[in-house]
């Protein structure tokens, strides 16, 4: 268990004017001399291996809009890879003793892509859009208990929140809170669904979501020694045997996912370099509770039972992860409770399946779509290791798109697949609160929401690790979802791109750092 130090109010506050001051002075998450010796110029091509098919940078869903959204805007705060808050277009910031308002800095000379300047009220605009629930931005429900915002001055602005918040500064890297232009936001978020108006530090050049995106170096970016390379193109893989000849090849630099089943054979190859880091990425699978048969808790309890978890790590993970237990928290998250790991009980998952009215065993359809291959290799090793306790499990899978349009915050028992989020907070409020942005499980437990409500609420870290060992206990009790195994990331380059490393959210990607050393390709 990750040790928790005791943190009192005067500390914390303590801490956090020092980490405004500090990084206010331009310590963030790469800096020094290295960074200074950065060679410039060069093209990087990126794979990915789904179409980033939303622009809009407050509607983003999943990992190449994620890179689009960093690449093309910032935010107020940005994700080092300790999981504190950096600065972005926020040069500092600071909370009052109650922890529920925060004043945060704007920088000075910064603009938006088209020209106009950036100020306090493009921020206003745009968390005001978030917070509208007809944005549908995710964002919503993943930056705290925000109730209003305000601009004190051109350079100022205010957050006021319901409830005390010790997370906002991290909770407002959020992948979707990236500030635009408040004009657009007035005239219609439309016009970003097919032009980016950002001050991120690449500016669009050309966007065909399902083929090849290309972005150019942003002169006017704040930091005039960043980035690095002219140009990036992000290229679409829909088959990952394709994503990685081409970067065996030479066709492409850098594979931001390699599949576990081919990772040793990628990382392997005269030239590349292989990439892993231990993350609290995860599989999981969700169970309906809203209608029959997971409603009743002792079917969920039951399949809980029927599977063996390091099986899967083995199976789906290659080796490469570790075994969950149906909470969404791992050893890679603070606030993690080492609860008893769940072993296979066919005995005990029959006898639950039998006093639920299904003596005879079960029926399901479980649905994985095809993006990543392991949500339908977890399904089949479901349908087999769950087929001993009376589960009989028919695997559909759909192409991603489909899932996305048909299943995904609809079905009552699909295959999930989720990146860590910067705080625990962040993954409980994004998926199993009651008021969750994508509330798949339909849980809604009011002692789970209390609990959380109560952690987000205290800077107390003793405190806090109680109230999350508690959700966490009942999770584990409930199993509102099955999460039996977390992944590592894994990814690889070729050995001339630098200044690139995996980050453990595995939604930050700060190509904004990386350059191109020797042996570099020449493209035009």
């Amino acid at each position: 268990m990750k040790k928790i130090l005791p943190l009192d109010r005067r500390q914390f506050l303590h801490r956090a004017t020092l980490l405004g001051a500090a990084v206010g002075t331009g310590i963030g998450f790469q800096s020094g001399p290295a960074l200074a010796q950065s060679a410039r110029g060069g093209v990087l091509r990126v794979s990915v291996d789904q179409a980033p098919a939303r622009l809009n940078p407050l509607q983003h869903r999943v990992n190449p809009e994620y890179l689009l959204g960093e690449l093309l805007y910032s935010g107020l705060t940005r994700l080092g890879r300790d999981m504190q808050a950096e600065p972005d277009l926020a040069e500092s910031w600071e909370a009052n003793e109650t922890l529920d308002t925060w004043t945060f800095r704007l920088r000075q000379g910064v603009t938006f892509h088209d020209g106009t300047p950036f100020s306090a009220s493009d921020v206003v605009a745009t968390f005001e859009a978030i917070l509208d629930p007809a944005t549908g931005s995710p964002a919503r429900t993943n930056i705290g208990p925000v109730k209003t915002v305000s601009a004190a001055d051109d350079l100022t602005v205010v957050f006021h929140l319901s409830s005390p918040y010790a997370d906002l500064p991290v909770a407002l890297a959020y992948t979707d809170a990236k500030i635009v232009p408040a004009a657009i936001v007035e005239s219609g978020l439309e016009r970003l669904d097919s032009e980016a108006v950002g001050t991120g530090p690449f500016k669009l050049v050309s966007y065909e979501p399902s083929r090849l995106t290309v972005v150019e170096r942003n002169p006017d970016y704040y930091d005039p020694e960043r980035p690095y390379l002219d140009r990036v193109d992000v290229v679409v893989y829909p088959d990952t045997t394709a994503e990685a000849a081409a970067l065996i090849s030479g066709d492409t630099d850098l594979m931001l996912i390699v599949p576990p089943s081919d990772f040793e054979r990628v990382g392997g190859t005269t030239g590349i370099t292989p990439l892993r880091i231990p993350s609290g990425q995860f599989l999981n699978v969700i169970l309906g509770c809203d209608e029959k048969p997971f409603d009743d808790p002792r079917v969920r309890k039951a399949l809980s039972l029927s599977i063996d978890r390091e099986a899967l790590v083995e199976l789906v993970a290659e080796g490469y992860g570790t075994v969950g237990n149906d909470t969404p928290i791992n050893s890679a998250y603070p606030f993690f409770a080492d609860l008893p790991a769940k072993t296979p009980d066919y005995e005990a998952a029959r006898a639950l399946l039998a006093e639920a009215g299904y003596p005879d065993g079960l029926s399901l359809e479980l649905i994985a779509s095809d993006r990543p291959g392991t949500r339908t290799q977890l399904a089949v090793a479901l349908r087999e290791l769950a087929a001993p306790a009376g589960f009989r499990i028919e695997v559909q899978t759909l192409a991603h798109a489909t899932y996305l349009d048909q299943v995904w915050l609809k079905g009552p028992f699909y295959v999930g697949f989720y990146n860590m989020q910067p705080t625990v907070d962040g993954i409980m409020s994004l998926l199993y609160t009651s008021d969750a942005a994508w509330n798949e499980t339909k849980w809604n437990n009011a002692e789970f929401d209390r609990l959380i409500a109560g952690a987000r609420g205290t800077i107390d870290e003793t405190r806090r690790a109680e109230l999350y060992a508690q959700a966490q206990q009942l999770m584990h009790d409930e199993v509102p979802t099955i999460i039996p195994v977390f992944f590592d990331l894994l990814g690889a380059k070729r050995d001339y791109v630098e200044n690139f490393e995996l980050h453990p959210r595995g939604a930050v990607f700060r190509l904004d750092h990386v350059s191109l050393g020797e042996g570099k390709p020449q493209r035009g």
